[in-house]
């Protein structure tokens, strides 16, 4: 079969400046979402529901979380004696040590990999998407390269990171620039890039001999004008995630069943790393409303609007609306927090009032401590 022969691989050096209250201890690739997910796990499960099973992920920073999350690969049908989950780190505090860490790493994983066609992605894009479609109109283009676009009406709320391409009247792309918001409705690349493994170590060598490209994505897009380009347009669900307010209304918009639907079943089932929790305790005289409640909690006051994490006790008479709780956080009596996003094992100590706004929530950063005074 045709997706026999492609890989895919994940680049993780992504835009994280603007959420970095979440990335001090972890990439982004591996942040909590929707309580008992992370980012991760919807971009590497829509490449294993086409049937890929060689994937090598290539991080740049501390990714101890992420190795812990991804572990052999076996929730996502990855650990294989052929094949498989392979993670590569390439950090260092030098880019250039990094870039050549990066390519030392890069040529020689897609070297030995019998498959003759690559997946090239990051993890950012959070969406539920058919590869297999992409893959067969990727062949029956003929063209050198694919990428994956949603044309989007609110273009200034991907500003973080974000490429807008540039569609000529022949209906091939002419240019990849980064969005800087002037625009309202435009096409946003969702960095799903297909090509031959033979044009992906060109760009390598171009990223090796040349210091003015910051990554291989950059040297992509800018060397674009080269090749012939084919697009592919996605018109489901997608919400970019490298920015504070951008993770927020993307936990938001899982309260709306409509969305819940489309990530999680629309093109096949998302996969994470099953954990054995007992099923939460809902104290009586608690409420909960139009919330998402992962296991293990403890539930004694009211939660509207909220996505609550693994192992979160919330006391009674405390008040949740509109947050984010990461797990093992405990809330204490007499509570407030509206708009908040909570790391993990934060205490908030008796009586606290926090407030955020939905276009600022406010971050509390992992191991705090907030106290009435």
């Amino acid at each position: 079969m045709i997706k026999n022969s492609y890989m895919a691989i994940l680049m993780l050096n992504e835009h994280q400046q603007d959420i970095r209250n979440l990335t001090k201890n972890r990439p982004l690739a591996s942040i909590p979402i929707y309580g008992r997910y992370r980012i991760i796990d919807f971009i590497l499960s829509n490449i294993v529901n086409c049937g890929i099973r060689n994937v090598g992920i290539f991080s740049p920073n501390n990714s101890h979380s992420l190795i812990d999350h991804l572990g052999t690969g076996r929730s996502w049908d990855l650990n294989r004696n052929v094949d498989g989950l392979f993670i590569f780190s390439s950090y260092s505090k030098y880019r250039y040590q990094q870039n050549e860490n990066l390519l030392k790493n890069f040529i020689e994983y897609i070297s030995i990999s019998k498959q003759q066609n690559v997946i090239l992605c990051q993890s950012h894009m959070i969406c539920n998407i058919d590869i297999d479609k992409i893959i067969k109109n990727h062949e029956e283009s003929q063209s050198d390269i694919t990428i994956v676009y949603k044309n989007v009406q609110n273009a200034e709320t991907y500003t973080h990171g974000c490429n807008i391409i540039n569609i000529n009247k022949e209906g091939k792309v002419s240019s990849i620039r980064n969005n800087i918001g002037l625009n309202k409705e435009a096409k946003i690349s969702m960095d799903i890039i297909l090509m031959k493994k033979e044009l992906l170590f060109n760009f390598l060598y171009e990223l090796a001999k040349s210091d003015i490209y910051e990554n291989l994505y950059e040297c992509i897009y800018l060397n674009i004008d080269r090749y012939t380009v084919n697009t592919y347009e996605f018109k489901g669900y997608v919400k970019s995630v490298n920015s504070i307010n951008q993770y927020y209304d993307a936990n938001m918009d899982i309260l709306n069943p409509k969305v819940l639907k489309e990530l999680f079943y629309k093109n096949g089932s998302i996969y994470t790393k099953p954990k054995n929790e007992p099923s939460t305790k809902y104290v009586k005289n608690s409420s909960v409303s139009n919330s998402l409640i992962a296991n293990g909690c403890v539930i004694e006051g009211t939660v509207e609007n909220s996505i609550i994490s693994r192992q979160v006790h919330i006391s009674k008479d405390a008040i949740i609306k509109n947050c984010i709780i990461f797990q093992n956080c405990t809330i204490e009596e007499g509570t407030y927090l509206n708009n908040v996003i909570l790391d993990k094992d934060v205490l908030v100590r008796k009586n606290v009032k926090v407030q955020g706004t939905s276009e600022f929530p406010l971050v509390v950063e992992k191991n705090s401590v907030l106290n009435s005074d």
